[in-house]
């Protein structure tokens, strides 16, 4: 087996780090169930060293993958193990290994099957990391379906009273996905074995592929459902309310961290890359599925009676911008989109863990069961409105950073959607700050709100990392941003190359645009 490793294999060890955890997990005996979350907590801090190793030896500036790892597995079909991060994946790998041990550090309420449940974390972080740094096809579908699987089991078996029937549809709708993508896989390495003279499934080679306009639309299709099912674009988005409602807490944070963005991700490295002139003619289409998505979700989240149900729908409202800000084709739209996960992440993650918090001292999520809780939890108040002002999009805070270029990229190549994604912002802060008001301020109107405890210590050492970076990547994005910029202008000078399309040189708007960034 051939094998070609650029220094320290650092990418390796972050996906079996996690996977080995598990399997240490599942050793413990069931007579020590309340070693597991704390042991599980220690193990999963271990990605986090090899996440600071890779940002501080990341060469900014540089637009190709780093840290890459290379090895044949079968010659004959093209089969092999590499791996690399450039800007766009760096900060989605240390979104993941962030918000995992939080998450296990939030699961102190799972009582039943403790191992399995931490086991099942652990083996979905692993397959997560694998999604974000495989740069061949057959190991991104992979670990594709390797996470898959952990998740399923998480909402099935430690769920609500209705996981099965969320845990059966979230399956069913990214099977099917999967199903398009695989298929979409080999029909791509085939059409490259026509030409080269034998398959390949290396994400850097069938960027050499010359497929027919026709090939790229079909073969865009195919991964654009199984990512748009992920992310999920409108109208593939009936899954994912039901799935963050059953869920544990920390299956949420992890689900709306993390999970989501998988789908983002491919639809910026595959189907951009991959299908350029494909990626040019569908832009109306995929632009007009992100802003309704973005109205839609943000329209839905206002009349919900359920907090968690809630958050939910603002997740397909935000991952909205993000999918407009990808198919904005401009350096602004891609970077804001690719920021924006992260931020989603964070603010997301932080409201399912309060609603979670909320949920352990009272057991209901509905509105209406709240009222006055200021005045009875002035720091879980002061919490939520925070995050809530956080996702809202305030100056300041890290949602506006990534949403202001959003919209300022899609405003330079798509004015008119642009104006339209503008109104989710403002309903966006009316379903938070409504909710808001009816939750916590006034007098309690529910009599048993009355004796319920403020946050504790734990509780404020989960938010408190979470809310850190919140505001470093508000006031301070560029070391982000400058990471970010190279990978993304590959992608379009290659756009640029291989079809007619001209990003547009915005002159003097783009630097105004790069110097907020700083």
């Amino acid at each position: 087996m051939d094998v070609a490793i650029a220094g320290f294999p650092v990418i390796t060890l972050l996906i079996l780090l996690p996977a080995a955890a598990g399997l240490l997990v599942m050793a413990i005996p069931k007579t020590r169930n309340e070693l597991v979350i704390p042991i599980a907590v220690a193990l999963s801090a271990l990605p986090l060293g090899l996440a600071w190793y890779l940002l501080v030896e990341f060469q900014k500036g540089e637009a190709g993958f780093q840290f890459v790892e290379k090895a044949v597995w079968y010659a004959p079909w093209g089969v092999g193990y590499h791996v690399g991060i450039d800007g766009i994946s760096l900060f989605l790998v240390v979104l993941t290994v962030v918000l995992f041990p939080i998450a296990l550090l939030a699961s102190t309420g799972i009582k039943e099957k403790v191992r399995g449940y931490v086991a099942a974390m652990l083996f979905l972080e692993a397959g997560i990391i694998g999604v974000f740094v495989s740069l061949d096809l057959i190991l991104f579908f992979v670990f594709w379906e390797a996470m898959l699987v952990p998740m399923y089991f998480i909402i099935g078996v430690w769920g609500g009273p209705n996981r099965i029937y969320a845990a059966v549809k979230f399956f069913l709708f990214t099977a099917f996905g999967s199903a398009l993508m695989l298929a979409a896989i080999i029909a791509l390495a085939v059409m490259a074995g026509d030409q080269s003279g034998g398959l390949t499934f290396d994400f850097v080679e069938l960027m050499g592929v010359d497929l027919t306009r026709n090939a790229q639309f079909w073969l865009f299709g195919a991964f654009a459902i199984s990512f748009g099912i992920k992310v999920p674009i409108f109208p593939f988005h009936t899954w994912l309310p039901d799935a963050h409602v059953e869920a544990p807490t920390a299956g949420s944070v992890i689900l709306a961290g993390v999970l989501l963005k998988l789908g983002a991700y491919g639809l910026l490295r595959f189907n951009l890359t991959l299908f350029p002139e494909a990626s040019v003619d569908l832009v109306p289409v995929l632009a007009v599925l992100a802003v309704i998505g973005i109205i839609y979700g943000a329209a839905v989240a206002i009349v919900q009676t359920d907090i968690k149900r809630l958050v939910a729908y603002s997740s397909v409202s935000h991952l909205g911008f993000v999918v407009l800000g990808i198919f904005s084709l401009t350096s602004q739209g891609l970077q804001g989109g690719v920021i924006q996960m992260v931020n989603h992440g964070l603010t997301t993650g932080a409201l399912f863990l309060l609603v979670g918090m909320l949920y352990e001292r009272r057991h209901t999520r509905e509105i209406s069961e709240f009222g006055g809780l200021a005045s009875v939890m002035p720091v879980y108040a002061g919490a939520f409105l925070f995050v809530a002002f956080a996702s809202i999009g305030l100056p300041g805070l890290n949602g506006f950073i990534g949403e202001f270029l959003v919209l300022i990229g899609t405003y330079l190549s798509l004015p008119a959607y642009a104006v339209a994604a503008s109104f989710g912002v403002v309903l966006a802060a009316i379903y938070l700050l409504w909710a808001y008001q009816r939750m916590f301020t006034g007098p309690i109107s529910v009599p048993a709100n009355e004796g319920l405890s403020d946050i504790g210590l734990r509780e404020r050492f989960i938010l408190a990392p979470l809310a850190a970076l919140i505001i470093f990547l508000g006031v301070y994005p560029y070391p982000v941003l400058e990471r970010i910029e190279p990978s993304v202008q590959v992608i379009l000078d290659r756009i640029e190359l291989v079809t007619d399309y001209e990003v547009p040189d915005f002159g003097t708007q783009a630097e105004i645009v790069l110097e907020v960034g700083e």
